[in-house]
């Protein structure tokens, strides 16, 4: 095995695989040089990755050797959110923190659940992600966390339409002839997908960019439609009206593989071009062109493709949204060709046995209450109640950066600022959430530990093994987790099962591990063209247009436009939309302290259209106030032909530290849920915007 014990003098290569989230989950290669990781490459003899890797992941050596690392935990000495710590054993944190936790949920069940873990996608992984932890808080009898605060409402859109996140594969987008890429800056955020779009372009298929913001991957593409944020459904709406009046359906498909079409058409028949063009703020040509070229190149048997982001589910109708264009791909039997159908998620593909994994019999009948990470500002502000149950005691943070990333962050600043609430955060540095935490716990990167992984953009399981040896004191949070179930006096086997012994749960018998072992991944037997003739994973069986689910539930079975919260063009005081997608060389908050990284962004910055700068005097190059009922923040403005008019875009997420008045864009977000999935809502966000100096 390929482990961290090299000779001196030697050289090693470690197979690994990118944690972050990013739908290629890219294969890598760590070049290991007596005990230090000397540079990381894409493992060429992967197919997905090819040897290629992102900027980012590309510069993760950077990340992992930070002089800003945190290697040893601490304990905080000053007030809350100064970052004021000093170092302590981990002998001990871990007795404190274990004994805090056992006070609390001595009172009983119901006490316990006033213990809150909050984590998300920092590592994809299945080991170091909910495993060992799941299994420590399912014995807590801790609150639930309902991690919603990325994807949940276009997976429930997709779930309730094809029966799961399921798709076409991406490799097979480099036969399609025609390609919408939908709600994606795909350049910054899907590199291989947009390998694939460059193959299909050089062989003739045209690419058609539906997005708010004129972004990177809207410059290559042939065709841009900068609709506003939230009126996706719309769109997707008129093309079927289109599809319809031309007749440009695959009647066969229809009638054999889908359920509710007669529903859907009436719907589809009330959006004309011209009511759709209104709402979406586009010309009403260029949504019959789009519905003409969708609809005449699948008449002529050629292979039409949807690639879906998360970007345009980040709203209050984001999983209508969702539905409505999910459908279009049957509507045309684009499905009958590999190159053909939609892709958003493939992750409902691979069979993860997450209750091996998370052991959720631990709980012993108990039933905890949900929190949802995205109203943790609310929630942490609630007081105990017969409705909510126990205030919020101990909030414990791994794989996340809740203060830089959760909503209206002024309400999660406030919450974290509790005197009364202990929050450990386990981290690799000093973020705006580790701030705040009582005790901060160093944890290992992706290149120290072992994990196994999904995709949500292939359909290959991929194996970690550790490159290196664990830097300073740190620790894998699966070890951390170990250790405090220790101290808490958890008996159970499974609380000693190792990380490799984890990485082999995750899958069992159904992927071959010796394989992922000796080459790093191993393939997914996924049909090539998996709905040819159906067979979706619906109860039906169909793609299904009309949910009896959702009606059963008292929703509209149907896909439909659901405005925004803050629609364009209702509010007086704030008439800009505003969407806030990561800038080009972060992730989310994870690669915003990584100096070079960080040069090329240089600042916080907002993208104005001209028109709309013109109007309140307000020049490039300027600091100017963003700002709202719910908060405000500054940053440097760029005039940019990026932004449409009566949209700005606040580029993210950049840690609230780094921020010019120690906030970031999200002060201005808000807490509000998306019509299912119960996500946030991002994009659905009005503000106003004004010029504050020229310097």
């Amino acid at each position: 095995m390929n482990t961290a014990t090299e000779k001196p003098g030697s050289s090693t290569i470690v197979i690994g695989a990118c944690p972050h989230d990013c739908p290629d989950t890219c294969s890598l290669a760590t070049t290991v040089e007596n005990g230090v990781a000397v540079r990381v490459n894409g493992n060429a003899a992967h197919p997905h990755t090819a040897g290629v890797l992102c900027t980012k992941v590309s510069r993760y050596t950077e990340r992992t050797y930070h002089p800003d690392r945190l290697l040893y935990p601490l304990k905080r000495t000053g007030p809350k959110g100064s970052g004021q710590f000093e170092r302590v054993s981990w002998e001990e944190a871990l007795n404190d923190i274990a004994e805090r936790l056992r006070v609390i949920a001595s009172r009983g069940p119901a006490a316990a659940q006033a213990i809150q873990p909050y984590s998300y996608a920092g590592t994809m992984g299945l080991v170091q992600g909910e495993s060992m932890a799941a299994r420590f808080f399912n014995k807590l009898g801790a609150s639930f966390l309902d991690r919603t605060i990325c994807a949940s409402a276009g997976g429930e859109g997709l779930t309730q339409t094809l029966g799961g996140k399921v798709g076409m594969r991406v490799e097979f987008f480099a036969e399609s002839k025609l390609i919408l890429i939908w709600g994606s800056n795909a350049i910054a955020s899907s590199v291989h997908f947009w390998r694939h779009a460059q193959a299909a372009k050089r062989n003739g298929a045209k690419l058609i960019c539906i997005d708010p913001r004129r972004s990177e991957t809207a410059d290559k593409c042939h065709e841009h439609i900068a609709l506003l944020p939230g009126t996706d459904a719309a769109l997707a709406l008129a093309i079927m009206h289109e599809l319809i009046q031309h007749d440009w359906l695959d009647h066969d498909y229809l009638d054999q593989h889908t359920l509710g079409w007669d529903l859907l058409r009436e719907r589809a028949l009330q959006w004309s071009p011209e009511r759709a063009a209104v709402i979406c703020g586009i010309p009403v040509d260029q949504i019959r062109s789009l519905a003409k070229d969708y609809g005449t190149c699948a008449m002529q048997g050629e292979p039409v493709a949807i690639r879906m982001n998360y970007g345009l589910q980040r709203v209050r109708g984001g999983g209508n949204a969702v539905r409505a264009i999910a459908c279009l791909p049957a509507m045309v039997g684009a499905w009958r060709h590999r190159a053909g159908g939609v892709l958003l998620s493939s992750s409902g593909m691979f069979p993860v046995d997450r209750e091996a994994l998370q052991r959720n019999d631990l709980l012993n009948g108990r039933t905890p209450r949900t929190i949802n990470m995205a109203t943790i500002g609310d929630d942490l502000l609630r007081p105990a109640s017969a409705s909510f149950g126990p205030a919020i005691e101990a909030l414990i943070v791994y794989n996340s950066n809740p203060v830089a990333v959760a909503p209206e962050s002024a309400k999660v600043v406030q919450g974290f600022s509790r005197q009364d609430l202990f929050t450990v955060v386990l981290e690799h540095f000093q973020t705006d959430t580790a701030d705040y935490a009582d005790y901060v716990l160093p944890a290992t990167t992706q290149l120290e530990h072992w994990d196994v992984h999904l995709s949500y953009g292939h359909t290959d399981v991929l194996l970690n093994r550790p490159a290196i040896a664990p830097v300073g004191e740190a620790k894998p949070n699966t070890e951390i987790f170990r250790e405090l179930a220790l101290r808490m006096q958890f008996n159970e086997a499974c609380f000693r099962e190792n990380d490799l012994s984890l990485c082999r749960t995750a899958y069992g018998k159904l992927v071959d591990f010796e394989k992922l072992l000796s080459q790093g991944f191993a393939s997914l037997q996924v049909p090539e063209a998996p709905f040819a003739h159906g067979n979706f994973p619906t109860l039906s069986g169909k793609c299904e247009f009309f949910s009896a689910r959702l009606a059963g539930e008292g929703k509209d079975g149907l896909p439909d436009h659901v405005p925004n919260y803050e629609a364009f063009g209702t509010s007086a005081h704030f008439p800009l939309a505003m969407i806030s997608p990561p800038a080009r060389n972060f992730l989310n908050s994870t690669f915003v302290n990584v100096t070079s990284l960080r040069d090329i962004e240089g600042e916080p910055l907002l993208e104005i259209h001209a028109q709309d700068a013109q109007t309140r005097g307000i020049q490039s190059g300027s600091i100017v106030r963003v700002y709202n009922l719910r908060g405000e923040y500054r940053c440097r403005v760029q005039i940019s032909r990026r932004a449409r008019a009566g949209v700005v875009v606040g580029l993210g997420i950049w840690w609230r530290k780094l921020g010019m008045d120690g906030k970031n864009v999200n002060e201005v977000t808000s807490q509000r849920l998306t019509d299912m999935g119960r996500a946030p809502t991002f994009y659905d966000c009005l503000v106003e915007v004004e010029a504050i100096s020229k310097d």
